[in-house]
């Protein structure tokens, strides 16, 4: 969907404020690392196959596109385009997209190959960018069976007047709201699955504290009131659990709580920082981050508690950090930092050789399990990008901020 209109203006709620303290555990060098990947407060081989795609391990879908205005081309290419298509010719292609002239948007797909119409349809609703995208997400649907993600929506942080807000947007970019005007940093968004929500972290209370903020309502919540440090907040679809990282016994240290932030369990007790909880699907296990055993490095434990396992990751090494649970269980996407320098890469979720796909940081599965968004650094700038995980096709999308960073995809 489209971003509401009641998000046209950012609501400033005025929150109850506590003077609160920053943990003086900040003396480790894997401390700073950890949280200026994960929050984001401090600072601003023999591979195995990557089966996630069912059409020949990354070969694009060849498909024409005709009869369309230069907007709805351009809409039509970058949708097709990050969803494992290539734009060519007709007489090289599997199928044909057509444009039907007339005073709305009509087209009709069909094998090059026969003719056979797979589907003629007429889109009157919305604007036109909203029917271009349904337009989309119908090829994809009828080519690969499942949903297209051109009506999903993404949130990150982006620089205001030196301050990080904020924003919510569609997928590509477009649409693009400032749900914050804090004048103070905030960090780690992150969706409610299934609803029109976030939880992040922000020093509008004085210490990094995490909020929940309805964006229908515009209502916004405390979720914690520790000394030291809260962050990372994720909250599972399934068991409806809030996983955080807290430092107000020491080091920072992984907990889960009920979605309000009460009944909070601590679950692990390392003098090495934890950072970057993400839930499996199933809601029964946590991946995050955590320097343990020397260097940041992946492990997963129980949601209910006991022995972490880490994760190895084969022959790409460097600090791990910002684990991605994908949607349908099967796979993480990470972060991998050597020299100052991100890599986007993806694994099973028992560990094993992983596949680096792309320079960048931050990454978040799409609903399809297939996309990622995340963050890369471009003539001097942090801009937001969107990745095709079998082909490795990489798009920007729409810049709102000079900076942009910490994207979530709702799901």
């Amino acid at each position: 969907m489209l971003l509401p209109t009641f998000l046209h203006n950012a609501i400033d709620v005025t929150l109850s404020s506590r003077s609160e303290r920053e943990s003086s555990h900040q003396g480790l060098t894997i401390i700073l690392t950890l949280l200026i990947m994960c929050s984001g407060i401090l600072t601003l081989s023999a591979q195995q196959e990557l089966n996630i795609d069912r059409w020949n391990e990354g070969e694009e879908i060849p498909i024409s596109l005709s009869g369309f205005p230069s907007e709805s081309l351009a809409i039509l290419r970058f949708d097709l385009e990050i969803q494992g298509f290539e734009i060519v010719e007709k007489d090289q292609a599997s199928y044909s997209l057509l444009g039907i002239q007339g005073g709305r948007l009509e087209a009709h797909l069909a094998h090059t190959r026969g003719g056979d119409i797979i589907f003629r349809k007429a889109y009157p609703n919305g604007n036109q960018r909203r029917k271009v995208h349904a337009l989309s997400n119908d090829v994809v649907e009828a080519v690969f069976g499942y949903k297209g993600i051109a009506h999903t929506l993404v949130s990150f942080r982006g620089k205001v007047n030196g301050y990080w807000e904020i924003f919510v947007s569609d997928f590509d970019g477009y649409n693009a709201r400032q749900v914050t005007r804090d004048s103070s940093n905030v960090a780690a968004p992150t969706w409610v699955p299934d609803q029109l929500a976030l939880y992040y972290t922000t020093y509008k209370v004085g210490g990094p504290n995490i909020i929940s903020h309805d964006l229908r309502s515009g209502n916004r919540q405390r979720i914690t009131r520790n000394s030291g440090l809260n962050t990372s907040a994720a909250l599972s679809s399934k068991s409806n659990r809030l996983a955080m990282i807290l430092s107000k016994s020491g080091s920072p240290d992984l907990y889960v709580a009920n979605k309000d932030g009460s009944a909070e369990i601590r679950l692990t007790r390392t003098r090495e920082v934890e950072a970057c909880p993400c839930w499996s699907p199933d809601g029964k296990t946590l991946c995050f981050t955590s320097g343990a055993q020397g260097g940041a490095r992946l492990f997963t434990m129980p949601a209910s508690g006991g022995r972490a396992r880490r994760l190895k990751t084969g022959a790409v090494g460097g600090e791990i950090t910002e684990p991605d649970w994908s949607p349908d269980g099967k796979w993480i996407a990470f972060t991998s930092m050597t020299g100052g320098v991100g890599r986007i890469c993806v694994m099973g979720t028992s560990g094993g050789e992983a596949i680096v796909l792309t320079q960048g940081e931050d990454p978040s599965w799409a609903p399809n399990s297939r996309n990622l968004v995340f963050m890369r650094k471009k003539n001097g700038r942090k801009t937001l990008s969107v990745l095709d995980v079998p082909t490795k096709q990489v798009k920007d999308i729409r810049q709102t901020a000079r900076d942009q960073s910490q994207p979530s995809w709702a799901k």
